[in-house]
């Protein structure tokens, strides 16, 4: 690390939740959906994709219905798009990982393609994680508003996942799970929002690595990040890059104002 890298942690508020204004009004998230219907003729000239699979994992206490409007402009955009086979996201345990594993190898073994990852808050998690497993299987990450800092302290459902989960769940008394705020070894990209209701947007910003990595910062809700429009327009971006030509994430003029370009120190 360097100096002033160490000066900028030394001097880095002590990691917390959201404020509470942001998260009595993640009701907001109701206007993101109705955004995203209201722009769905225009989000289906989004960049096309090359058929690859893209698996969607749900956010915390979620099940698959909440990424079913993604997936189904995913597949429109002409991704095979996949929802989780592990039900409601509430137990973080081995048997889980396992059922992500065996997924995410079937998805690869039946197209014979790299398999890109969306994870949703804890879904995000989920999917770097299980990047870092098996990285000869994964094309690209993405995560929307995920807690990747390794501090649950900047998340206000900290409490509510430990009394699911313990203070360690099962993977990490076995050694995985450690390093969150590690990146995967495969390209890797973190959107967050700074009006986050649920995770603290410092507990979202990917830190620089070896390997390409980025952060992309939209205007929206925890609650909405799965169907926000600015969220589906850089997601179809990040997806749509050719295999091994990744490049960070460049919006058009026309969609500049939707993506602030803040400090995120």
């Amino acid at each position: 690390m360097t100096a002033t890298a160490t000066a900028a942690a030394q001097f880095a508020p002590p990691p917390r939740p959201p404020s509470r204004i942001w998260t009595f009004i993640e009701g907001r998230a109701v206007f993101e959906l109705g955004a995203f219907y209201m722009t769905r003729p225009l989000l289906s000239h989004l960049p096309k994709g090359d058929g690859h699979a893209v698996q969607v994992l749900p956010g915390f206490m979620a099940s698959n219905s909440s990424t079913v409007p993604m997936r189904r402009l995913l597949k429109g955009l002409g991704y095979d798009a996949h929802g989780w086979d592990s039900g409601r996201n509430v137990r973080v345990d081995n048997a889980l990982i396992t059922r992500l594993e065996n997924q995410l190898k079937r998805l690869n073994d039946d197209s014979g393609r790299k398999v890109s990852l969306v994870g949703w808050s804890l879904g995000g998690v989920l999917a770097r994680e299980l990047a870092k497993l098996h990285p000869d299987r994964v094309r690209l990450v993405i995560s929307l508003g995920s807690p990747i800092s390794d501090d649950r302290n900047h998340t206000s459902a900290a409490r509510l996942f430990e009394l699911l989960n313990g203070k360690e769940p099962e993977p990490m008394r076995g050694g995985r799970f450690r390093r969150l705020d590690e990146a995967p070894p495969v390209p890797t990209t973190s959107i967050l929002t700074k009006t986050d209701g649920i995770v603290h947007w410092r507990g979202s910003v990917q830190k620089p690595t070896r390997t390409p990595s980025e952060n992309i910062e939209v205007h929206a809700s925890h609650c909405g990040l799965g169907v926000n429009p600015s969220v589906m327009i850089a997601i179809a971006d990040r997806l749509a890059q050719p295999e091994n030509a990744w490049t960070p994430f460049a919006p058009s003029l026309a969609v500049q104002w939707m993506f602030p370009k803040t400090s995120l120190d």
